[in-house]
């Protein structure tokens, strides 16, 4: 998918306040919410069903959830940071609990608690918590199906959370 598209979806979220769970432009969403929107400006569809998820960062029932989200319906991405893609970020110990799209090596956009869907700098601070960095497929693939199938299976992260 071109880091343009990914940008523009994603930007045209911003000023939607933040709603837990919601996944809205203009009337709210969370930090999945808004990669939710994006994935159906892309591709018309959500690739899943999200199941009900807690805002509590201390949740133990859905950790490491957001990681394995990614890892599933995103393709993991290594060299610089790059226009369009998913970053993680961790919130404390533990795996990621927050996401957002990076608009530039120096700039993302995420829904944040009391902001809602904001631009904000990549600083010192939040590049320490960076925990991964994703990207869009160029289109779903049935290979898509094959891995959600697994979704069910006893030991596979299922629930991507906040």
């Amino acid at each position: 998918m071109t880091p343009d598209r990914v940008v523009a979806a994603a930007r045209a979220f911003l000023g939607t306040p933040y709603r837990h769970q919601g996944a809205t432009i203009g009337a709210g969403c969370d930090c999945l919410g808004l990669l939710r929107g994006v994935w159906w400006a892309l591709y018309g569809v959500e690739p899943m069903p999200v199941p009900p998820y807690r805002a509590d960062l201390r949740d133990p029932l859905n950790a490491g959830a957001l990681q394995a989200a990614a890892e599933l319906l995103l393709l993991a991405e290594d060299g610089p940071l790059a226009v369009g893609q998913v970053v993680l970020f961790r919130l404390g110990s533990g795996p990621p609990k927050h996401c957002g799209i990076l608009l530039s090596p120096t700039r993302f956009i995420h829904a944040q608690e009391r902001l809602g869907v904001v631009e904000a700098n990549l600083t010192e601070a939040w590049a320490r918590r960076l925990a991964g960095r994703f990207g869009f497929p160029d289109h779903p693939t049935s290979s898509l199906g094959e891995r959600l199938d697994r979704l069910g299976e006893p030991g596979e992260g299922a629930l991507p959370p906040h």
